[in-house]
């Protein structure tokens, strides 16, 4: 290539360098939004997604006899070559932070594709007479229709990753409820002993807690299967010709592998961001219930000698630059600020979907910035999260069987035999006088031994005070 070409636009001439296939309104772009240090470039699966957009719209405009047969290959050609990530690293420098509802994302993408498309057809680069930015590549859309479906179709493709990611940590704390189903210990409410439990009944209380994530997260994403292409700059689909809607999203279907079917209003799909709101909700309900799970994980491995102690979570690393052998619960500590973040993107979504204005929100680009950033960090947090963490989680069976010996949790059972006053009383007796609760029911005399074993177990009768 050459070292540098001119190029103009309604705001006059700029030196484009002679190495990028980019022009000149993504060069006013990248300098126009160089905010966040994020670039297209570094979201491939969004490039990704426009390009199957782009050839999609190339193929229905063949079919409609709007562009050559030789002109729609040259376009399929090069978004092939974006699908495949090729010449994207110096290509796609337009900030994700950005003005114009996406327009300058897809300017870029347009670009690149007559670029790469003319190269394709021997031509320079740049030469615009043969193959245009605007009036091919974009021929019957509008940045209003391709950006949201392609925003669309991106979450969509990015959804079994994590699906996947929740399916194995699920799969991972049902392993461990199989493991350590006979494993007596402790339930506690707000902190305090309450009943007796197994320490399986626990475990498998959190895959559970992740098996409704994943449908919850299965249901959202329906909504996204509705797009807007082919409603053009705001909905009316002006100058797009009749057809061209369900020929693209049908070739659009068949590129990407997703079931999408064109909108049924699409003057309402082309402002409406409800769907997203919908979906980025669903990740904050995930980084929370994992959030929750990771504060018992660390609550339950805490000590080693004066904590609960209950379970071991692997070591990882040393956890202190100071105090040596001690060992932190960084995985779960990670996990937690992960759903911080995401809880954080959540509301990001949420207040550029309720900036929208009339026929069109120009907040997109920071939504679908949030949405895949959030989606990335699940998708990593729960693999890590499962491999070294949940596997290789221990329990400390001795340690859960003392404390459910020397703790008050039988009485409950105990009070369906003798009355709950009656229970009370023997639970603070035992508390003051630091004996075990068999202890002083077996010292009261008010139960047979088989009331006894059929309460407390088989452990004999014992005078040692609590740990």
């Amino acid at each position: 290539m050459s070292t540098g070409r001119i190029e103009s636009d309604l705001i006059g001439p700029l030196l484009i360098p002679g190495n990028v296939l980019y022009g000149v309104h993504t060069a006013r772009a990248a300098e126009n939004f160089d905010v966040s240090g994020l670039r297209l470039k570094d979201f491939p699966e969004l490039i990704q997604s426009m390009a199957m957009v782009k050839k999609a719209a190339a193929l229905a405009n063949m079919e409609l006899g709007l562009i050559s047969g030789s002109k729609s290959k040259a376009i399929s050609a090069a978004c092939e070559d974006l699908m495949e990530l090729q010449d994207i690293d110096q290509n796609f420098p337009v900030d994700m932070m950005q003005g114009g509802a996406g327009t300058s994302t897809n300017m870029n993408v347009n670009e690149v594709v007559t670029n790469l498309a003319l190269l394709k057809l021997g031509r320079a680069v740049g030469d615009y007479a043969t193959l245009h930015p605007n009036d091919d590549v974009n021929l019957s859309q509008s940045t209003n229709d391709v950006y949201p479906t392609a925003i669309r179709l991106t979450i969509l493709r990015a959804c079994d990753a994590l699906v996947t990611s929740q399916v194995n940590i699920r799969d991972a704390f049902r392993a461990k409820a199989a493991q350590y189903d006979q494993v007596t210990k402790v339930g506690r409410t707000q902190l305090q002993d309450a009943v007796p439990m197994t320490v399986g009944q626990e475990f498998e209380a959190f895959a559970e807690l992740m098996e409704e994530e994943i449908i919850q997260l299965q249901s959202a994403s329906r909504l996204l299967r509705e797009v807007n292409l082919g409603g053009s700059a705001i909905g009316t689909s002006i100058n797009v010709p009749p057809g061209f809607p369900g020929l693209a999203c049908n070739h659009l279907n068949q590129i990407s592998g997703i079931d999408l079917v064109p909108a049924r209003n699409l003057i309402e799909a082309t402002s409406d961001t409800g769907a997203f709101v919908t979906f980025s909700g669903a990740l904050k309900r995930i980084s929370v219930k994992l959030s929750k799970i990771c504060n018992d994980l660390r609550l339950l491995s805490s000590g080693p000698r004066t904590g609960f102690g209950e379970i071991r979570l692997p070591a990882v690393q040393a956890g202190s630059s100071i105090m040596p052998g001690k060992i932190n619960p960084v995985i779960p500590e990670m996990m937690n600020q992960i759903g911080f973040q995401v809880i954080g993107n959540d509301l990001t979504v949420t207040l550029a979907a309720s900036a929208g204005q009339l026929q069109l929100n120009a907040m997109e680009p920071v939504i679908v910035l949030n949405i895949l950033q959030s989606m990335r960090l699940l998708t990593k947090g729960i693999e890590i999260l499962s491999q070294r963490c949940v596997e290789g989680i221990e329990v400390d069976v001795d340690r859960c069987q003392s404390y459910c010996d020397h703790s008050l949790v039988l009485a409950t059972p105990l009070a369906a035999l003798i009355g709950y006053s009656k229970a009370s009383a023997l639970s603070k007796k035992a508390l003051t006088e630091k004996k075990r609760l068999r202890q002083v029911v077996e010292d009261e005399g008010i139960l047979s031994q088989i009331q006894i074993h059929q309460i407390f177990g088989g452990a004999g009768h014992s005078s040692e005070s609590p740990i």
